[in-house]
């Protein structure tokens, strides 16, 4: 319980730190992940609902209000599947690929500073730990 603990409780204290850390961009940290998802995915930064949902591991409900929020904001649009016309992929818009730009700048930033009481060799332990936790509840 104590390793459990502290993780659920410093991935609260993170992800509150990246909401922090966005709000000047009128951002979310979730509104990020799908930016940088999209911004990631190369050009066009395109992607369907469904390649999203299993990037960063949203309900279908909630990954439509985000891109609803997003394409609002003129941050991405959405545009049909020539293959199917039914679906829609999301694509970022210059718009959302310069704003994507500075919040992963402003995130990478805040995610630095979080684990800076951490030398090199203790952060590369950690994240070796982490994600050899990771990969043994994946196994469950």
């Amino acid at each position: 319980m104590a390793v459990a603990g502290r993780v659920l409780h410093l991935g609260r204290v993170l992800e509150a730190g990246a909401d922090e850390c966005l709000k000047p961009l009128e951002l979310s940290y979730t509104e990020l992940d799908l930016l940088a998802t999209l911004r990631r995915s190369g050009a066009p930064c395109r992607l369907s609902p469904t390649e999203l949902r299993r990037a960063v591991l949203l309900t279908s409900g909630a990954m439509t209000a985000c891109l609803n929020r997003l394409q609002a904001r003129g941050l991405i649009r959405r545009e049909p599947d020539p293959r199917d016309g039914r679906a829609l992929f999301a694509v970022l818009t210059a718009k959302g690929v310069k704003l994507a730009d500075r919040a992963i700048a402003l995130r990478f930033e805040q995610a630095r500073r979080a684990v800076a009481g951490l030398d090199a060799g203790e952060q590369a332990q950690l994240a070796g730990l982490l994600r050899k936790l990771g990969q043994g509840m994946a196994a469950d």
